[in-house]
């Protein structure tokens, strides 16, 4: 019970960080920049408290995976404003879910066992399914409709480069290299903010929307040490499962908090699509315990 408890924080943090930074505003790149910058703050009051060893190697790799994340956060945050947080969010997790999967069965034989390919054959069929409902558009919806121009093109444009990101930075950190994380945050925090500094040409501010978006960074660094705890508690299967479940969040904050205007058709397509998602996430999560 415990560890469930503990992987609804990530779930709750995570699922929120879209439609809060949208809430307080600013470019893809000023939401990243802040978001690292609490990133970083959390980050140093952790090894305060915790002390873990650092060597040259944890630095050198905990700042690449930083950078990729940061490309990875970057991304979304662009097709967020383009798609909508109700829409990008669901699609980001599931491009990150099925991409990274085939790189793990393809690249590195993570499933081995008869159970493991026929339980994460549906699973990548229920998030291919929840790909089309979640992005689909109702044609008869008009102008007015709708709470924002979108451009999905762009939007899905942001989205790979989003999902190349952040899928880089899973199979380095999992696959790749072996890091302790309470080592590894640190290092890697330097390594987003770094990472954010370039895609603002290091000409870096801190004005107020900067600043303000530092408080989705601190709660990402909540969401990363309840998913450690979660997964020591309950397993990696339970605490992976209960992460993509921010989904539902993403929604609810995008159409609630936002304002994010959708149809009756879409709104059962969204749910939907959510619904495979998260049969697609838990299945993905079975396959991991194995």
């Amino acid at each position: 019970m415990t560890g469930i408890l503990y992987a609804l924080v990530p779930m709750l943090a995570w699922g929120s960080i879209g439609f809060i930074s949208n809430k307080i505003g600013g470019t893809p790149n000023q939401q990243t920049f802040g978001l690292t910058l609490g990133a970083v703050v959390f980050a140093s009051v952790v090894y305060m408290i915790v002390r873990p060893e650092l060597t040259v190697m944890t630095w050198l790799y905990g700042i690449i995976g930083g950078m990729l994340w940061a490309v990875g956060q970057n991304g979304q945050f662009s097709a967020m404003q383009y798609m909508g947080v109700s829409v990008a969010n669901p699609l980001s997790s599931g491009s990150q879910l099925v991409i990274g999967s085939l790189i793990g069965v393809l690249a590195f034989q993570e499933w081995t066992k008869p159970i493991q390919f026929i339980l994460g054959t549906i699973a990548l069929i229920f998030l291919l399914v929840g790909f089309y409902f979640s992005s689909k558009q109702d044609k008869d919806k008009s102008a007015s409709q709708d709470s924002q121009p979108r451009d999905f093109k762009k939007g899905f444009q942001a989205l790979t480069t989003s999902t190349l990101g952040y899928v880089s930075y899973t199979v380095f950190f999992n696959n790749i290299v072996n890091l302790d994380p309470m080592s590894a945050i640190l290092p890697m925090s330097f390594g987003m903010v770094l990472g954010a500094a370039m895609f603002m040409k290091f000409q870096v501010n801190f004005e107020p929307v900067v600043l303000k978006n530092s408080i989705v960074g601190i709660m990402w660094g909540f969401g990363n040490i309840f998913m450690l705890l979660a997964a020591a508690e309950a397993g990696l299967a339970i605490a992976f499962s209960f992460s993509q479940l921010g989904a539902i969040i993403s929604i609810i904050g995008g159409i609630v908090i936002l304002g994010e205007k959708k149809t009756k058709k879409e709104m059962v397509w969204v749910l939907l699509g959510v619904s495979c998602f998260i049969i697609g996430a838990v299945l993905l999560g079975i396959v991991k315990s194995y």
